[in-house]
């Protein structure tokens, strides 16, 4: 017997009362009902890559699938907060439908559309109505990724004028932090840091995502590192010397992925 196809709005209640169910404080899993805000946002935060993994694979349906995952989520977190008499999921869309109308005036209101400038101006003023959100760097999220949470930092104080003009200076501010690093002893972790924020700022003047370069060249070595195990019988117990031999073949034979 095939079963009806849901609508979207059956289908989102769906997924709502089968979360209501799982958490269920007599009934329920035993694993989903002691689960909080701070226990669910790792898993967001992975789903939420996985989402990204998908679309970069550019698998449709894998992404489906992902996408499924990242929106339970959303419910996980917006049912803690109901049960806890804070929110619920229909207030969670509200409130992002309230803000993409207030975000785009010159589409369901009566301004004329300004550009990205008239979005951070929009994004500003938000900031400004929030506790402890009115300097120019507030509302950087600590979760994102250590590279992209550094480009959106400079991005922000370049919004003020505390910028480089042109890619020359964050280029002699690495030359400058790497001299610090190799002089450095205590605190070389910290003169690490100031190296890698300066190599995402050099990035950014480029034009270049830092965040999404890392992450081809962390996709790159895996592809030629397996290829080199595959092509090298003992490859663990090669000299590094072959090794590195090896590892020029697996360059050579996969130089354009």
């Amino acid at each position: 017997m095939v079963m009806p196809r849901l609508s979207a709005t059956n289908a989102v209640e769906r997924i709502i009362a089968i979360m209501a169910r799982l958490r269920d404080p007599e009934h329920g899993c035993e694993w989903d009902k002691v689960q909080s805000f701070a226990t669910i946002a790792p898993y967001t935060i992975e789903e939420a890559y996985e989402v990204a993994d998908a679309i970069e694979r550019g698998d449709l349906t894998d992404l489906k699938d992902e996408l499924g995952d990242l929106l339970l989520q959303v419910v996980f977190l917006s049912r803690i907060a109901e049960e806890a008499g804070h929110f619920d999921l229909n207030d969670v869309a509200a409130a992002i439908s309230d803000k993409m109308e207030r975000r785009h005036p010159h589409i369901f209101g009566d301004r004329t559309h300004g550009g990205p400038a008239s979005w951070e101006q929009i994004k500003a003023e938000e900031r400004r109505g929030k506790p402890g959100q009115t300097g120019a760097l507030a509302g950087v999220a600590l979760g994102l990724p250590a590279l992209a949470r550094a480009e959106k930092l400079q991005k922000r104080a370049a919004r003020v004028g505390f910028d480089w003009p042109d890619a020359a200076g964050p280029r002699a501010k690495i030359d400058e932090e790497l001299a610090e690093v190799e002089q450095a002893d205590a605190d070389r972790f910290e003169e690490v840091g100031d190296l890698l924020f300066s190599l995402v700022n050099w990035a950014r003047h480029m034009g270049i995502d830092a965040e999404a370069a890392l992450r081809a060249a962390n996709g790159k070595f895996e592809r030629r590192f397996a290829a080199m195990e595959a092509a090298e019988e003992g490859f663990a117990g090669q000299s590094l010397a072959d090794k590195e031999a090896a590892w020029q073949r697996a360059k050579q034979a996969l130089r354009n992925t």
